[in-house]
């Protein structure tokens, strides 16, 4: 994605999301681009994996606050916050996905959503 050109509000939304991840050292970060999938339920997911509750819960929350700090935006709707295996906030045209590395693998959104683009980060160290 260019960042020098003019970014889209669900462009935006999906760095701030990265940018939240990258906050709390997600591993494997993927920002799917769905602008162009037949029938995709949002514009972008952002995809990230957790090692523990607490890094789950800190990825989340650290989203959040970036989201909000960037944006002054709040989710639409939530899920999984108490079982820590696949929490998702959806922004509506931007849904952030953190998984514990098995759930991760099981759901494969990467192949469920083949035609996306997709756009990988590297470890922050």
């Amino acid at each position: 994605m260019d960042v020098n050109s003019t970014l889209t509000p669900s462009e935006k939304l999906s760095q701030a999301v990265v940018r939240g991840m990258q906050e709390k050292k997600a591993s494997e970060i993927v920002l799917m681009d769905l602008r162009n999938v037949k029938n995709a339920v949002a514009d972008f997911f952002v995809l990230c994996t957790g090692n523990s509750d607490t890094q789950i819960d800190a990825i989340a929350e650290s989203v959040d606050e970036q989201v909000i700090k960037e944006l002054n935006e709040n989710p639409w709707h939530q899920e999984g916050k108490d079982n820590k295996e696949w929490m998702l906030i959806d922004y509506v045209n931007v849904v952030a996905h953190i998984f514990r590395q098995e759930k991760r693998e099981f759901y494969a959104l990467e192949t469920l959503w083949g035609d996306a683009l997709i756009y990988s980060y590297e470890e922050t160290p």
